[in-house]
C-alpha cells in the first residue's frame, strides 16, 4: 500500500475515524492511541506522537473486517446503551476486580511483582466512576432525552473527569505491568490482569461514545 494511498486516513482525525470506523478502536488499543479523549489530533500526528508507523496503524484499520455494528444513531437509544453496556457492566467489573486484587496482594505479598496497592487504585477509581455514573444518569442524561440545550457546562464537567480517568488508567497500567502477570502466576492473577484490561478497553470505549459521538450532539 503506498504513501499515496494511506494519506486520506492518516489525515483524519483520531475521533472521527474511531466513529466512523467500527472496530477502530481495537486497533488504536493495540498502537497504544488515544481516542477517548485525546481523539482531536490526526491520525498522523497521533502516531508520531506514540512513535509507531502511521502506515501501520492505518493497514491494520483498512483490514478490519466488514460488519462491525455502529452504535445507535438515535440520541434515546445511544443513552440506553452506554446505560447496559458500560454503566451496568463497570458495576460487576470493579468489585469482582478488587476482590481477585485483594486476594493477590494477600497470597503473593512477598513476591516481587505483587500489585502493591492495586485493590486500593481499583476502590478509588470505582468511588470515582459512580459518582461521575450518578451525575449522568441522574442530571445530563435526563436532560438530554428531554432536549435541553445548551449544555456545555455539564458536558464540559463529564468530560474532564474523562479525562482523570485515563489518568487512573494509566496508574492501573503501571501497576499491573501493563496487565502482564509474571511467568508462573496463579490463575486468580491471571484472571485479575485479564479483568483489569478488559476494563481499561471498556472504559476507552465508554468514554469514546461519549466524548466523541453522544456529547458531539449537543455541542
Amino acid at each position: 500500500m503506498t504513501t499515496t494511498t494511506l494519506a486520506p486516513l492518516a489525515r483524519l482525525t483520531v475521533r472521527d475515524i474511531a466513529v466512523g470506523r467500527p472496530g477502530s478502536t481495537a486497533v488504536f488499543r493495540r498502537f497504544k492511541i488515544d481516542y477517548c479523549c485525546g481523539g482531536g489530533a490526526t491520525l498522523e500526528t497521533a502516531a508520531a506522537k506514540r512513535g509507531v508507523a502511521v502506515d501501520a496503524v492505518v493497514e491494520a484499520i483498512e483490514a478490519l473486517a466488514p460488519g462491525t455494528t455502529k452504535p445507535p444513531a438515535d440520541t434515546n437509544a445511544l443513552i440506553d446503551h452506554l446505560l447496559e453496556r458500560y454503566h451496568d457492566v463497570h458495576r460487576w467489573q470493579f468489585p469482582e476486580a478488587i476482590r481477585l486484587a485483594t486476594r493477590v496482594e494477600a497470597v503473593h505479598r512477598d513476591h516481587p511483582a505483587c500489585p502493591t496497592g492495586l485493590s486500593q487504585h481499583l476502590a478509588h477509581m470505582f468511588d470515582e466512576l459512580e459518582a461521575h455514573h450518578q451525575k449522568e444518569e441522574m442530571g445530563l442524561f435526563p436532560m438530554m432525552r428531554r432536549g435541553q440545550s445548551p449544555l456545555s457546562g455539564p458536558i464540559a464537567c463529564m468530560t474532564h473527569e474523562h479525562e482523570d480517568v485515563v489518568e487512573q488508567l494509566h496508574g492501573l497500567a503501571r501497576l499491573t505491568n501493563d496487565f502482564t502477570p509474571p511467568d508462573g502466576a496463579c490463575n486468580t492473577w491471571r484472571a485479575l490482569y485479564a479483568l483489569c484490561a478488559e476494563i481499561d478497553a471498556d472504559l476507552r470505549d465508554h468514554m469514546h461514545l461519549e466524548n466523541n459521538d453522544l456529547f458531539r450532539r449537543f455541542g
